[in-house]
Protein backbone atom coordinates (compact mmCIF):
# COMPACT_ATOMS: atom_id res chain seq x y z
CA UNK A 1 0.00 0.00 0.00
CA UNK A 2 2.38 2.06 1.12
CA UNK A 3 4.52 1.89 -2.23
CA UNK A 4 1.73 2.19 -4.22
CA UNK A 5 0.89 5.61 -2.31
CA UNK A 6 4.55 6.44 -3.30
CA UNK A 7 4.42 5.54 -7.11
CA UNK A 8 0.99 8.31 -7.07
CA UNK A 9 2.45 10.47 -5.19
CA UNK A 10 5.86 11.36 -7.10
CA UNK A 11 4.89 12.84 -9.76
CA UNK A 12 3.06 14.85 -8.25
CA UNK A 13 5.72 15.93 -6.01
CA UNK A 14 7.88 16.12 -9.32
CA UNK A 15 5.04 18.84 -10.39
CA UNK A 16 5.52 20.58 -7.14
CA UNK A 17 9.06 20.96 -7.27
CA UNK A 18 9.07 22.00 -11.38
CA UNK A 19 6.41 24.85 -9.86
CA UNK A 20 8.44 25.68 -7.26
CA UNK A 21 11.47 25.86 -9.52
CA UNK A 22 9.69 28.18 -12.28
CA UNK A 23 8.28 30.16 -9.77
CA UNK A 24 11.16 30.57 -7.94
CA UNK A 25 13.30 31.58 -11.23
CA UNK A 26 11.09 33.70 -12.66
CA UNK A 27 10.50 35.66 -9.39
CA UNK A 28 14.44 35.48 -8.96
CA UNK A 29 15.33 38.57 -10.86
CA UNK A 30 13.99 41.88 -10.69
CA UNK A 31 12.54 44.69 -12.63
CA UNK A 32 16.01 46.60 -13.09
CA UNK A 33 17.85 42.91 -13.16
CA UNK A 34 15.88 42.19 -16.61
CA UNK A 35 16.55 45.90 -18.06
CA UNK A 36 19.96 45.03 -17.01
CA UNK A 37 20.17 41.82 -18.58
CA UNK A 38 19.01 42.97 -21.90
CA UNK A 39 21.73 45.40 -21.73
CA UNK A 40 24.40 42.70 -21.24
CA UNK A 41 22.40 41.19 -24.03
CA UNK A 42 23.39 43.94 -26.49
CA UNK A 43 27.09 43.81 -25.33
CA UNK A 44 29.38 42.02 -27.83
CA UNK A 45 32.59 41.68 -25.53
CA UNK A 46 34.35 43.36 -23.05
CA UNK A 47 36.89 42.65 -20.46
CA UNK A 48 34.82 40.00 -18.43
CA UNK A 49 32.75 42.54 -16.17
CA UNK A 50 29.71 41.14 -16.98
CA UNK A 51 30.44 37.92 -16.57
CA UNK A 52 28.88 37.45 -12.78
CA UNK A 53 25.87 39.28 -14.23
CA UNK A 54 23.44 36.17 -13.98
CA UNK A 55 19.79 35.52 -14.56
CA UNK A 56 19.28 33.87 -11.31
CA UNK A 57 20.38 36.22 -9.16
CA UNK A 58 17.31 37.59 -6.69
CA UNK A 59 18.61 41.03 -7.88
CA UNK A 60 21.34 43.36 -9.81
CA UNK A 61 22.69 45.23 -7.00
CA UNK A 62 25.43 43.14 -6.07
CA UNK A 63 26.50 43.16 -9.73
CA UNK A 64 29.96 45.12 -10.85
CA UNK A 65 29.40 48.22 -11.68
CA UNK A 66 25.62 48.80 -10.45
CA UNK A 67 24.95 50.64 -7.29
CA UNK A 68 20.96 50.77 -5.96
CA UNK A 69 19.21 52.48 -2.94
CA UNK A 70 19.63 50.72 -0.14
CA UNK A 71 16.05 50.76 1.17
CA UNK A 72 14.05 50.29 -2.28
CA UNK A 73 17.25 47.88 -3.88
CA UNK A 74 16.24 50.11 -7.10
CA UNK A 75 19.09 50.19 -9.96
CA UNK A 76 20.57 53.98 -9.47
CA UNK A 77 23.90 53.95 -10.68
CA UNK A 78 25.64 52.10 -14.13
CA UNK A 79 28.78 52.38 -13.96
CA UNK A 80 31.15 50.72 -16.77
CA UNK A 81 33.55 53.14 -17.97
CA UNK A 82 36.75 51.58 -19.39
CA UNK A 83 36.00 48.35 -19.67
CA UNK A 84 36.60 47.88 -23.45
CA UNK A 85 32.57 47.09 -23.66
CA UNK A 86 31.93 46.45 -27.27
CA UNK A 87 28.14 46.52 -28.56
CA UNK A 88 25.19 49.21 -28.53
CA UNK A 89 23.46 50.61 -25.80
CA UNK A 90 19.73 48.77 -25.48
CA UNK A 91 16.61 50.31 -25.27
CA UNK A 92 15.60 48.62 -21.89
CA UNK A 93 18.25 51.11 -20.11
CA UNK A 94 14.52 53.14 -20.23
CA UNK A 95 13.52 50.89 -17.85
CA UNK A 96 15.71 52.16 -15.09
CA UNK A 97 13.48 54.43 -14.01
CA UNK A 98 15.44 55.45 -10.56
CA UNK A 99 19.07 56.00 -12.50
CA UNK A 100 21.00 59.01 -11.27
CA UNK A 101 24.02 57.97 -12.96
CA UNK A 102 24.83 56.61 -16.48
CA UNK A 103 28.58 56.47 -17.14
CA UNK A 104 29.82 54.25 -19.90
CA UNK A 105 32.95 55.92 -20.79
CA UNK A 106 36.01 55.44 -22.48
CA UNK A 107 34.42 52.08 -24.35
CA UNK A 108 33.60 50.54 -27.63
CA UNK A 109 30.00 51.33 -27.66
CA UNK A 110 28.80 51.97 -30.76
CA UNK A 111 25.17 52.71 -32.80
CA UNK A 112 22.92 55.13 -31.12
CA UNK A 113 21.49 56.72 -28.41
CA UNK A 114 18.00 55.25 -27.54
CA UNK A 115 15.42 57.59 -27.18
CA UNK A 116 14.40 55.91 -24.12
CA UNK A 117 16.54 57.29 -22.03
CA UNK A 118 14.54 60.13 -21.95
CA UNK A 119 12.24 58.25 -19.82
CA UNK A 120 14.79 58.19 -17.07
CA UNK A 121 13.57 61.28 -15.37
CA UNK A 122 15.54 61.33 -12.36
CA UNK A 123 19.10 60.87 -14.01
CA UNK A 124 21.46 63.45 -12.84
CA UNK A 125 24.52 62.64 -15.37
CA UNK A 126 25.26 61.08 -18.29
CA UNK A 127 28.58 60.34 -19.55
CA UNK A 128 29.33 58.53 -22.91
CA UNK A 129 32.23 60.21 -24.26
CA UNK A 130 35.19 58.70 -25.63
CA UNK A 131 33.00 55.71 -27.75
CA UNK A 132 32.29 55.13 -31.24
CA UNK A 133 28.48 56.38 -30.96
CA UNK A 134 27.33 57.85 -34.12
CA UNK A 135 23.26 59.17 -35.40
CA UNK A 136 21.61 62.25 -34.07
CA UNK A 137 21.40 62.85 -30.48
CA UNK A 138 18.23 62.04 -29.65
CA UNK A 139 15.15 65.12 -28.53
CA UNK A 140 13.67 63.20 -25.84
CA UNK A 141 17.29 64.04 -23.96
CA UNK A 142 15.52 67.34 -22.86
CA UNK A 143 12.96 65.49 -20.64
CA UNK A 144 15.55 64.83 -18.24
CA UNK A 145 14.77 67.69 -16.33
CA UNK A 146 17.18 66.75 -13.48
CA UNK A 147 19.88 66.59 -15.60
CA UNK A 148 23.26 68.36 -14.36
CA UNK A 149 25.90 66.54 -16.16
CA UNK A 150 25.68 65.66 -20.29
CA UNK A 151 29.02 64.54 -21.76
CA UNK A 152 28.61 62.91 -25.13
CA UNK A 153 32.13 64.44 -26.19
CA UNK A 154 34.15 62.05 -29.11
CA UNK A 155 32.09 60.54 -31.07
CA UNK A 156 30.72 60.16 -34.29
CA UNK A 157 27.39 62.26 -33.56
CA UNK A 158 26.20 63.93 -36.52
CA UNK A 159 23.24 66.33 -37.44
CA UNK A 160 22.29 69.22 -35.03
CA UNK A 161 22.03 69.91 -31.73
CA UNK A 162 18.07 69.35 -30.19
CA UNK A 163 16.71 72.87 -29.15
CA UNK A 164 15.14 70.80 -26.32
CA UNK A 165 18.59 70.60 -24.73
CA UNK A 166 17.67 74.23 -23.82
CA UNK A 167 15.04 73.58 -21.32
CA UNK A 168 17.54 71.56 -19.01
CA UNK A 169 17.93 74.42 -16.77
CA UNK A 170 19.67 72.18 -14.02
CA UNK A 171 22.22 71.42 -16.83
CA UNK A 172 25.83 72.56 -15.34
CA UNK A 173 28.11 70.43 -17.57
CA UNK A 174 27.56 70.48 -20.99
CA UNK A 175 30.23 68.47 -23.74
CA UNK A 176 29.40 67.89 -27.39
CA UNK A 177 32.88 68.75 -28.37
CA UNK A 178 34.71 66.40 -31.06
CA UNK A 179 31.41 65.13 -32.94
CA UNK A 180 30.51 65.60 -36.45
CA UNK A 181 27.17 68.38 -35.50
CA UNK A 182 26.02 70.41 -37.90
CA UNK A 183 23.91 73.73 -38.10
CA UNK A 184 23.53 76.57 -35.74
CA UNK A 185 23.75 75.57 -31.99
CA UNK A 186 20.47 76.82 -29.84
CA UNK A 187 20.56 79.98 -27.97
CA UNK A 188 17.27 79.30 -26.27
CA UNK A 189 17.34 78.45 -23.03
CA UNK A 190 20.13 76.73 -20.88
CA UNK A 191 22.18 76.35 -24.39
CA UNK A 192 23.05 80.07 -24.04
CA UNK A 193 25.36 80.04 -21.21
CA UNK A 194 27.72 77.27 -22.63
CA UNK A 195 31.33 78.49 -24.32
CA UNK A 196 33.49 77.51 -26.95
CA UNK A 197 34.76 74.47 -24.84
CA UNK A 198 31.64 72.74 -25.28
CA UNK A 199 31.29 72.59 -28.14
CA UNK A 200 35.37 72.13 -29.80
CA UNK A 201 35.71 69.74 -32.88
CA UNK A 202 32.86 70.00 -34.69
CA UNK A 203 33.40 71.87 -38.01
CA UNK A 204 29.87 72.37 -39.16
CA UNK A 205 28.91 74.02 -36.03
CA UNK A 206 27.96 77.63 -36.17
CA UNK A 207 26.58 80.49 -33.13
CA UNK A 208 27.11 83.03 -30.68
CA UNK A 209 28.67 80.64 -28.32
CA UNK A 210 31.62 79.65 -30.78
CA UNK A 211 31.87 82.81 -32.20
CA UNK A 212 30.85 81.88 -35.71
CA UNK A 213 28.74 83.32 -38.04
CA UNK A 214 25.85 81.52 -39.75
CA UNK A 215 25.69 81.59 -43.23
CA UNK A 216 22.30 82.71 -43.39
CA UNK A 217 23.11 85.68 -41.03
CA UNK A 218 24.43 87.49 -44.09
CA UNK A 219 28.28 86.84 -43.40
CA UNK A 220 31.09 85.03 -43.99
CA UNK A 221 31.85 82.30 -41.35
CA UNK A 222 35.32 82.73 -39.75
CA UNK A 223 36.22 80.58 -37.09
CA UNK A 224 38.77 82.17 -35.00
CA UNK A 225 39.31 78.75 -33.00
CA UNK A 226 41.14 77.68 -36.82
CA UNK A 227 43.57 79.91 -37.84
CA UNK A 228 45.65 77.65 -39.91
CA UNK A 229 43.11 76.31 -42.10
CA UNK A 230 44.55 77.70 -45.15
CA UNK A 231 46.03 74.70 -46.93
CA UNK A 232 49.05 76.96 -48.51
CA UNK A 233 50.74 78.05 -45.98
CA UNK A 234 54.26 76.99 -45.58
CA UNK A 235 55.67 74.77 -43.06
CA UNK A 236 54.34 71.45 -41.35
CA UNK A 237 51.22 72.47 -39.99
CA UNK A 238 50.56 71.45 -35.94
CA UNK A 239 46.90 69.54 -35.74
CA UNK A 240 45.14 69.54 -32.22
CA UNK A 241 44.31 66.72 -30.37
CA UNK A 242 40.66 66.90 -31.36
CA UNK A 243 40.90 67.35 -35.19
CA UNK A 244 38.22 65.36 -36.80
CA UNK A 245 38.31 64.14 -40.24
CA UNK A 246 34.95 62.45 -41.58
CA UNK A 247 31.77 61.54 -40.91
CA UNK A 248 31.91 58.89 -42.95
CA UNK A 249 32.21 56.33 -40.35
CA UNK A 250 28.75 56.83 -39.41
CA UNK A 251 26.33 53.45 -39.24
CA UNK A 252 24.26 54.39 -42.50
CA UNK A 253 27.70 54.53 -44.09
CA UNK A 254 28.78 51.12 -42.86
CA UNK A 255 25.95 49.72 -43.98
CA UNK A 256 26.01 51.08 -47.42
CA UNK A 257 30.06 49.78 -47.31
CA UNK A 258 28.65 46.15 -46.86
CA UNK A 259 25.88 47.00 -49.41
CA UNK A 260 28.21 47.84 -52.12
CA UNK A 261 30.97 45.29 -51.14
CA UNK A 262 28.19 43.07 -51.64
CA UNK A 263 27.25 43.91 -55.37
CA UNK A 264 30.88 44.06 -55.98
CA UNK A 265 31.45 40.63 -54.56
CA UNK A 266 28.50 39.80 -56.93
CA UNK A 267 29.84 41.41 -60.15
CA UNK A 268 33.08 39.55 -60.00
CA UNK A 269 31.58 36.65 -59.55
CA UNK A 270 29.27 37.34 -62.34
CA UNK A 271 31.60 39.09 -64.69
CA UNK A 272 35.09 38.80 -63.67
CA UNK A 273 35.53 34.83 -62.60
CA UNK A 274 33.48 33.93 -65.29
CA UNK A 275 35.70 35.38 -67.82
CA UNK A 276 38.30 32.55 -66.19
CA UNK A 277 36.44 30.14 -67.49
CA UNK A 278 36.86 30.84 -70.90
CA UNK A 279 39.41 28.14 -72.98
CA UNK A 280 41.22 30.65 -74.73
CA UNK A 281 40.63 34.58 -75.86
CA UNK A 282 38.35 35.10 -78.75
CA UNK A 283 40.80 37.21 -81.14
CA UNK A 284 38.67 35.28 -84.63
CA UNK A 285 36.65 37.15 -87.25
CA UNK A 286 37.78 40.95 -87.66
CA UNK A 287 39.73 40.85 -84.55
CA UNK A 288 42.44 44.43 -85.25
CA UNK A 289 45.50 45.65 -83.29
CA UNK A 290 45.95 49.10 -82.32
CA UNK A 291 49.28 50.17 -81.13
CA UNK A 292 50.21 53.74 -79.31
CA UNK A 293 53.27 55.09 -80.78
CA UNK A 294 55.43 52.41 -82.01
CA UNK A 295 54.92 51.13 -78.33
CA UNK A 296 54.21 47.51 -79.19
CA UNK A 297 57.09 46.18 -81.67
CA UNK A 298 55.30 43.38 -82.86
CA UNK A 299 53.39 42.69 -85.84
CA UNK A 300 49.55 42.34 -85.41
CA UNK A 301 49.54 38.60 -86.24
CA UNK A 302 52.20 37.78 -83.66
CA UNK A 303 50.14 39.60 -80.70
CA UNK A 304 46.78 37.76 -81.99
CA UNK A 305 48.48 34.36 -82.09
CA UNK A 306 49.75 35.11 -78.71
CA UNK A 307 46.55 35.90 -77.63
CA UNK A 308 45.03 32.95 -79.01
CA UNK A 309 46.44 31.07 -76.36
CA UNK A 310 45.83 32.94 -73.21
CA UNK A 311 43.00 31.11 -71.00
CA UNK A 312 42.22 30.73 -67.05
CA UNK A 313 45.99 29.67 -66.20
CA UNK A 314 46.98 33.04 -67.47
CA UNK A 315 45.02 35.27 -65.47
CA UNK A 316 46.81 37.42 -62.90
CA UNK A 317 43.60 39.81 -61.07
CA UNK A 318 40.24 40.42 -61.39
CA UNK A 319 38.06 44.06 -60.86
CA UNK A 320 35.35 45.61 -61.53
CA UNK A 321 36.72 47.04 -65.22
CA UNK A 322 37.41 43.17 -66.03
CA UNK A 323 40.19 40.17 -66.09
CA UNK A 324 43.65 40.78 -66.05
CA UNK A 325 45.90 38.34 -67.77
CA UNK A 326 49.74 37.69 -68.37
CA UNK A 327 51.10 38.15 -72.31
CA UNK A 328 54.00 36.66 -72.49
CA UNK A 329 55.88 37.32 -76.31
CA UNK A 330 58.65 34.68 -77.95
CA UNK A 331 61.44 37.17 -76.75
CA UNK A 332 60.94 37.42 -73.26
CA UNK A 333 58.95 41.08 -72.83
CA UNK A 334 55.84 40.28 -70.92
CA UNK A 335 53.11 42.52 -71.08
CA UNK A 336 49.29 42.61 -68.87
CA UNK A 337 46.20 42.24 -70.81
CA UNK A 338 43.45 43.98 -69.97
CA UNK A 339 40.06 42.46 -70.61
CA UNK A 340 37.24 44.62 -70.73
CA UNK A 341 33.41 43.57 -72.53
CA UNK A 342 32.65 44.50 -75.57
CA UNK A 343 30.49 47.89 -75.53
CA UNK A 344 27.74 48.77 -78.16
CA UNK A 345 28.60 50.06 -81.71
CA UNK A 346 27.96 54.03 -80.60
CA UNK A 347 29.54 53.93 -77.61
CA UNK A 348 32.25 51.94 -78.99
CA UNK A 349 33.62 54.47 -81.29
CA UNK A 350 33.80 57.11 -78.44
CA UNK A 351 35.75 54.31 -76.50
CA UNK A 352 38.46 54.09 -79.10
CA UNK A 353 39.10 58.13 -79.19
CA UNK A 354 39.40 58.10 -75.54
CA UNK A 355 41.63 55.28 -75.72
CA UNK A 356 43.73 57.07 -78.11
CA UNK A 357 43.86 59.98 -75.24
CA UNK A 358 44.69 57.74 -72.47
CA UNK A 359 47.63 56.03 -74.90
CA UNK A 360 49.11 59.51 -75.10
CA UNK A 361 50.04 60.00 -72.01
CA UNK A 362 53.43 59.08 -70.58
CA UNK A 363 54.91 59.01 -66.73
CA UNK A 364 56.95 57.22 -65.07
CA UNK A 365 54.81 56.70 -62.19
CA UNK A 366 51.60 56.31 -64.35
CA UNK A 367 51.32 52.31 -65.56
CA UNK A 368 52.02 52.72 -69.55
CA UNK A 369 48.76 51.77 -71.78
CA UNK A 370 50.83 50.43 -75.13
CA UNK A 371 47.65 49.86 -77.30
CA UNK A 372 44.79 47.46 -77.37
CA UNK A 373 42.97 44.94 -79.81
CA UNK A 374 39.32 45.07 -81.13
CA UNK A 375 37.72 41.56 -80.52
CA UNK A 376 34.09 40.36 -81.08
CA UNK A 377 33.44 39.94 -77.49
CA UNK A 378 35.53 42.09 -75.99
CA UNK A 379 38.64 45.04 -75.59
CA UNK A 380 41.88 44.01 -74.29
CA UNK A 381 43.94 46.46 -73.32
CA UNK A 382 47.30 46.16 -72.91
CA UNK A 383 49.56 47.57 -70.20
CA UNK A 384 52.90 47.13 -68.84
CA UNK A 385 53.61 44.25 -66.83
CA UNK A 386 54.80 44.84 -63.29
CA UNK A 387 56.50 42.54 -61.49
CA UNK A 388 55.83 44.09 -58.08
CA UNK A 389 52.00 43.19 -58.51
CA UNK A 390 49.78 45.25 -56.48
CA UNK A 391 50.19 47.74 -53.20
CA UNK A 392 47.43 45.76 -52.42
CA UNK A 393 48.86 42.58 -52.49
CA UNK A 394 52.11 43.59 -51.27
CA UNK A 395 50.50 45.15 -47.86
CA UNK A 396 47.97 42.37 -47.01
CA UNK A 397 48.77 39.04 -48.97
CA UNK A 398 52.74 38.70 -48.60
CA UNK A 399 55.05 37.58 -45.64
CA UNK A 400 57.49 40.18 -46.95
CA UNK A 401 56.68 43.47 -44.74
CA UNK A 402 57.28 46.64 -46.31
CA UNK A 403 60.05 48.85 -44.53
CA UNK A 404 59.31 52.52 -43.58
CA UNK A 405 61.24 54.01 -46.25
CA UNK A 406 60.07 51.39 -49.06
CA UNK A 407 56.41 52.82 -47.69
CA UNK A 408 57.23 56.27 -47.99
CA UNK A 409 58.65 56.06 -51.97
CA UNK A 410 55.96 54.22 -52.65
CA UNK A 411 53.68 56.89 -51.08
CA UNK A 412 55.98 59.28 -52.95
CA UNK A 413 55.28 57.95 -56.33
CA UNK A 414 51.81 57.42 -55.93
CA UNK A 415 51.22 61.31 -54.72
CA UNK A 416 53.81 62.16 -57.74
CA UNK A 417 51.13 60.16 -60.49
CA UNK A 418 48.04 61.64 -59.28
CA UNK A 419 49.66 64.77 -59.38
CA UNK A 420 50.55 64.46 -63.02
CA UNK A 421 46.96 63.55 -63.60
CA UNK A 422 45.60 66.05 -61.79
CA UNK A 423 47.71 69.18 -63.16
CA UNK A 424 50.06 68.49 -65.94
CA UNK A 425 49.03 66.07 -68.44
CA UNK A 426 46.47 66.87 -71.45
CA UNK A 427 43.57 66.95 -70.42
CA UNK A 428 43.73 66.71 -66.74
CA UNK A 429 42.31 63.47 -65.49
CA UNK A 430 40.65 62.97 -62.30
CA UNK A 431 41.34 59.15 -61.84
CA UNK A 432 37.96 58.67 -59.78
CA UNK A 433 39.28 55.41 -57.91
CA UNK A 434 42.34 55.82 -56.32
CA UNK A 435 43.04 52.61 -53.94
CA UNK A 436 46.03 50.29 -53.09
CA UNK A 437 45.18 47.53 -55.74
CA UNK A 438 45.27 50.26 -58.61
CA UNK A 439 48.88 51.44 -57.20
CA UNK A 440 51.44 48.98 -59.01
CA UNK A 441 54.95 48.12 -58.04
CA UNK A 442 57.83 47.60 -60.67
CA UNK A 443 60.83 45.63 -59.57
CA UNK A 444 62.58 48.24 -57.77
CA UNK A 445 59.09 48.19 -55.78
CA UNK A 446 58.83 51.90 -56.77
CA UNK A 447 54.81 52.90 -57.67
CA UNK A 448 52.69 53.31 -60.62
CA UNK A 449 48.99 54.60 -60.69
CA UNK A 450 46.99 51.98 -62.78
CA UNK A 451 43.28 52.11 -64.77
CA UNK A 452 43.63 55.80 -64.40
CA UNK A 453 40.71 57.44 -66.81
CA UNK A 454 38.75 53.95 -67.22
CA UNK A 455 36.13 55.22 -64.31
CA UNK A 456 34.83 58.27 -66.31
CA UNK A 457 35.37 56.19 -69.32
CA UNK A 458 32.88 53.42 -68.39
CA UNK A 459 30.22 55.16 -65.77
CA UNK A 460 27.90 56.21 -68.56
CA UNK A 461 28.15 52.46 -70.55
CA UNK A 462 24.81 50.71 -69.77
CA UNK A 463 26.80 47.28 -69.61
CA UNK A 464 27.71 45.44 -66.86
CA UNK A 465 30.76 47.46 -66.45
CA UNK A 466 31.10 49.69 -63.19
CA UNK A 467 33.28 51.61 -61.32
CA UNK A 468 31.84 49.96 -57.57
CA UNK A 469 33.80 47.64 -56.45
CA UNK A 470 34.52 45.21 -53.16
CA UNK A 471 36.46 48.08 -51.37
CA UNK A 472 36.31 50.63 -53.02
CA UNK A 473 33.96 52.41 -50.72
CA UNK A 474 36.64 52.53 -48.17
CA UNK A 475 38.00 55.55 -50.62
CA UNK A 476 35.57 57.67 -50.57
CA UNK A 477 35.31 61.14 -50.28
CA UNK A 478 31.50 61.73 -48.09
CA UNK A 479 30.89 64.22 -50.58
CA UNK A 480 31.22 61.66 -53.60
CA UNK A 481 29.03 59.44 -51.60
CA UNK A 482 26.20 61.63 -51.08
CA UNK A 483 26.30 63.27 -54.79
CA UNK A 484 28.06 60.65 -57.08
CA UNK A 485 30.16 64.04 -58.07
CA UNK A 486 33.93 63.32 -58.59
CA UNK A 487 36.10 66.24 -58.44
CA UNK A 488 40.39 66.44 -57.58
CA UNK A 489 39.43 66.76 -54.34
CA UNK A 490 37.73 62.84 -54.31
CA UNK A 491 40.82 62.07 -55.75
CA UNK A 492 43.19 63.62 -52.97
CA UNK A 493 40.28 62.17 -49.76
CA UNK A 494 40.60 58.58 -51.71
CA UNK A 495 44.67 59.68 -51.34
CA UNK A 496 44.68 60.17 -47.75
CA UNK A 497 43.20 56.75 -46.74
CA UNK A 498 45.50 54.82 -49.31
CA UNK A 499 48.29 56.70 -46.83
CA UNK A 500 46.85 55.85 -43.52
CA UNK A 501 46.76 52.25 -45.43
CA UNK A 502 49.81 52.13 -46.04
CA UNK A 503 51.20 53.02 -42.57
CA UNK A 504 48.81 51.13 -40.77
CA UNK A 505 48.84 47.83 -42.96
CA UNK A 506 44.76 47.38 -42.65
CA UNK A 507 42.31 47.93 -45.28
CA UNK A 508 40.54 50.57 -44.90
CA UNK A 509 37.10 48.82 -44.02
CA UNK A 510 39.13 46.19 -41.83
CA UNK A 511 37.10 43.62 -39.74
CA UNK A 512 38.23 45.47 -36.57
CA UNK A 513 36.65 48.84 -37.43
CA UNK A 514 33.74 47.89 -38.87
CA UNK A 515 32.97 45.84 -35.77
CA UNK A 516 33.66 49.45 -33.95
CA UNK A 517 31.20 51.55 -36.20
CA UNK A 518 34.35 52.69 -37.94
CA UNK A 519 36.61 52.77 -40.88
CA UNK A 520 40.26 53.78 -41.24
CA UNK A 521 39.88 57.44 -41.11
CA UNK A 522 37.33 57.00 -38.13
CA UNK A 523 39.99 54.50 -36.12
CA UNK A 524 42.56 57.53 -37.09
CA UNK A 525 40.09 60.23 -35.84
CA UNK A 526 39.52 58.43 -32.57
CA UNK A 527 43.57 58.10 -31.98
CA UNK A 528 43.75 61.90 -32.33
CA UNK A 529 41.39 62.87 -30.47
CA UNK A 530 43.82 60.45 -27.70
CA UNK A 531 46.88 61.93 -28.55
CA UNK A 532 47.54 58.56 -29.91
CA UNK A 533 47.82 58.96 -33.22
CA UNK A 534 51.48 57.27 -34.07
CA UNK A 535 49.66 53.82 -32.76
CA UNK A 536 48.34 53.81 -36.25
CA UNK A 537 51.61 52.45 -37.65
CA UNK A 538 52.26 49.09 -38.46
CA UNK A 539 54.12 47.20 -35.94
CA UNK A 540 55.91 45.12 -38.39
CA UNK A 541 57.02 48.45 -40.41
CA UNK A 542 61.02 48.84 -39.27
CA UNK A 543 63.04 52.09 -39.33
CA UNK A 544 59.87 53.96 -38.85
CA UNK A 545 61.24 57.36 -38.74
CA UNK A 546 59.08 59.92 -35.57
CA UNK A 547 59.76 63.23 -36.93
CA UNK A 548 58.83 62.00 -40.98
CA UNK A 549 55.83 60.33 -39.43
CA UNK A 550 54.54 63.06 -37.70
CA UNK A 551 54.72 64.98 -40.98
CA UNK A 552 53.15 62.49 -42.84
CA UNK A 553 50.20 62.27 -40.25
CA UNK A 554 49.70 65.70 -40.65
CA UNK A 555 49.20 65.88 -44.57
CA UNK A 556 46.94 62.47 -44.50
CA UNK A 557 44.69 64.35 -41.79
CA UNK A 558 44.75 67.64 -44.17
CA UNK A 559 43.67 64.70 -47.45
CA UNK A 560 40.57 62.98 -45.43
CA UNK A 561 39.37 66.50 -44.26
CA UNK A 562 35.28 65.88 -44.33
CA UNK A 563 35.62 69.24 -45.91
CA UNK A 564 36.63 69.53 -49.76
CA UNK A 565 37.94 73.06 -49.74
CA UNK A 566 40.22 72.46 -46.48
CA UNK A 567 42.24 69.90 -48.63
CA UNK A 568 45.29 70.41 -50.30
CA UNK A 569 46.07 70.00 -54.00
CA UNK A 570 47.91 67.12 -55.16
CA UNK A 571 50.75 69.36 -55.94
CA UNK A 572 50.87 70.97 -52.73
CA UNK A 573 50.89 66.98 -51.33
CA UNK A 574 53.69 67.08 -53.57
CA UNK A 575 55.49 69.80 -52.21
CA UNK A 576 54.64 68.71 -48.42
CA UNK A 577 56.11 65.33 -48.75
CA UNK A 578 59.28 66.81 -50.67
CA UNK A 579 59.75 69.43 -47.23
CA UNK A 580 58.29 67.54 -44.49
CA UNK A 581 58.44 63.59 -44.87
CA UNK A 582 61.22 62.84 -46.71
CA UNK A 583 64.77 62.75 -45.49
CA UNK A 584 66.82 63.00 -47.10
CA UNK A 585 65.30 64.46 -50.32
CA UNK A 586 66.66 63.57 -53.46
CA UNK A 587 66.85 66.01 -55.91
CA UNK A 588 65.41 63.83 -58.94
CA UNK A 589 62.39 62.88 -56.45
CA UNK A 590 59.45 64.61 -58.75
CA UNK A 591 59.94 64.53 -62.32
CA UNK A 592 56.92 66.05 -63.90
CA UNK A 593 57.95 65.47 -67.46
CA UNK A 594 58.17 61.54 -68.75
CA UNK A 595 60.67 59.40 -69.12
Amino acid sequence: MGICLMKWQWPWLLYVFLLYVVVNKSGAISHDGEALLSFKTAVMSSDGILSRWRPEDPGPCKWKGVTCDQKTKRVTQLSLHNHKISGFISPDLGKLEHLKILALHNNNLYGTIPSELGNCSELLEIFLQSNYLSGSIPSELGNLSQLQSLDLSSNSFSGSIPPSLGKLYRLITLNVSANFLVGRIPSDGVLANFTQSSFFGNRGLCGEQINMACKDDGSSATNSQNPNLDQNQGGKKKYSGRLFISASATVGALLLVALMCFWGCFLYKKFGKNDSGDPAMDVSGGASIVMFHGDLPYSSKDILKKLETLNQDHIIGSGGFGTVYKLAMDNGNIFALKRIGKMNDGFDRFFERELEILGSIKHRYLVNLRGYCNSPTSKLLIYDFLPGGSLDEALHERSEQLDWDVRLNIIMGAAKGLAYLHHDCSPRIIHRDIKSSNILLDGNLDARVSDFGLAKLLEDEESHITTIVAGTFGYLAPEYMQSGRATEKTDVYSFGVLVLEVLSGKRPTDASFIEKGLNIVGWLNFLVTENRQREIVDPQCEGVQAESLDALLAVAIQCVSSSPEDRPTMHRVVQLLESEVMTPCPSDFYDSNSD
